[in-house]
């Protein structure tokens, strides 16, 4: 029968039975698509700061149009050491530099535009503040990133899309090349109605110096990104919190990056600066709303004229570090020090996060109890799931044992990589995490209790 098929249909229907007897290129299900170890590792950063600092700085506006003259950008006193020692006060694990702005302003001394620091008045024009950066916050031990707008309103190649193409490609080869290690590289589409970007090309130069470097981008500027956002401003995660996108049929690992300023509705420095800082429960909040469903923050911070961030601005991110320790930070969980039993589960019940409890095999239901010596009063809850696997919880409820039966608290779909829950106070000495349905057994780094003395207010 085979010597009637002619042998280029024979040779085509092997090709066809070999590539069916591989594995799926693209997951065909949401439960199936797992992040990168790049991914898993900048998650568990879980909080970084972006700074925005140029001539906007000194012209108090939000926008340059790129017709500043550089001998506008001349800082006094600029100390990254400063911005750096204040983020990581406020518990950041990362910084990202504006770089360059939607003004085309470079703050290092780029080869492919006169329009930087190098002509600018201050240190003579001998001056890299991507460098200098860089250097204090490594020394702080914490990652750096950078923010290169795609949109350039000074750089007259931008009106030919081949010609900037090569320009910002080349930019972006400067910054890759010279600086350490980029922990996130930030692509904000912001101003680019109509213009197309060989967004390809870039990310290849990219991923050609700094294979490990996280790019953020909106989902609706190219598909293959690392990093989404989350749509708005105001530093909360709307809904249920998945981190796999389907973008035209293109399903990908993307987890939420939440961006806010740490004024309001002001991401450079101006002179009303003192009167739009947010408040300590407002910043509290962004924290439980972004990092507390899972999601990454990322808080813009602004130096002013002199190169320093406002003492005001300090004191703020200090008193917030201090606040989320004592909510959430390891001396509040309740868990560790009360524990009587966790049976299987103690692994998910003991502080460290690079232990996890694993649900039995082919089960889509499960639970994990705490049973406590003695009574427990807590009013809030987090859970971890091991994300390295996927994203597997698809249902589940925190469930408090009270009168001979399980109480439901809180209930939810998306756990991923973190969730708080809060309710009304409750006192007991049985509690467990209820998974009532999952695509596959699930992995639980953390379920850790606190009681923060705030009740029910802003529950989900």
């Amino acid at each position: 029968m085979s010597q009637l098929v002619p042998s280029h249909i024979r040779r085509l229907a092997a090709l066809g039975l070999l590539l069916l007897a591989l594995p799926v290129a693209a997951a065909q299900n949401f439960s199936d698509v797992r992040p990168s170890p790049q991914q898993v590792a900048w998650q568990d950063l879980e909080f970084g700061v972006i700074v925005h600092f140029n001539p906007n700085t000194w012209l108090d506006q939000e926008w340059g149009d790129g017709t500043a003259s550089p001998s506008v950008f001349d800082p006094d006193q600029v100390d990254p050491g400063q911005w750096a020692r204040a983020a990581k006060a406020a518990g950041a694990k990362y910084l990202i530099l504006v770089a360059k702005h939607h003004d085309g302003f470079a703050l290092w001394p780029t080869g492919q535009s006169e329009y930087s620091v190098k002509n600018s008045p201050w240190l003579g024009g001998k001056g890299d503040l991507v460098r200098m950066t860089s250097e204090a916050v490594r020394k702080e031990g914490m990652g750096f990133g950078i923010y290169l707008s795609p949109w350039d309103r000074h750089e007259p190649k931008y009106a030919d899309s081949k010609a900037y193409d090569k320009f910002y490609a080349a930019q972006l080869v400067e910054l890759a090349l010279h600086y350490g290690p980029i922990t996130e590289l930030w692509l904000d589409g912001a101003g680019s109605a109509g213009h197309v970007y060989d967004f390809d090309r870039y990310i290849e130069e990219l991923r050609t110096y700094q294979p490990n470097a996280m790019v953020f981008a909106d989902t609706a500027l190219f598909e293959y990104g690392d990093i989404r956002w989350v749509g708005n401003e105001d530093g909360f995660i709307a809904g249920e919190n998945w981190n796999v996108i389907d973008r035209h049929g293109y399903l990908r690992w993307r987890p939420v990056e939440v961006d806010t300023p740490l004024h309001r509705q002001q991401w450079f420095w101006h002179p009303d600066s003192d009167q739009t800082l947010k408040s300590l429960d407002e910043l509290v909040e962004i924290w439980e709303k972004s990092v507390g469903l899972g999601g990454q923050l990322v808080l813009g911070i602004a130096p002013d004229t002199r190169g320093l961030l406002p003492e005001a601005d300090v004191q703020r991110l200090r008193e917030l570090g201090d606040a989320i320790q004592a909510l959430y930070g390891p001396a509040s969980n309740l868990v560790p020090g009360n524990l009587k039993s966790a049976g299987t589960g103690a692994a998910a019940a003991d502080g460290d996060r690079d232990t996890f409890w694993s649900a039995p095999d082919g089960s889509h239901h499960a639970t994990l109890e705490l049973n406590f010596r003695q009574p427990v009063t807590f009013d809030s809850a987090l859970s971890m799931e091991w994300i390295n696997a996927g994203q597997r919880v698809q249902k589940y409820a925190v469930e408090a044992w009270q009168d001979g039966r399980w109480v439901r608290l809180a209930q939810a779909q998306a756990i991923g990589r973190m969730k708080i829950d809060r309710f009304a106070p409750v006192t007991a000495s049985r509690v467990r995490l209820n998974i009532l349905s999952s695509s596959d057994p699930v992995h639980i780094r953390e379920f850790q209790l606190f009681n923060t003395g705030k009740g029910a207010a802003g529950a989900r």
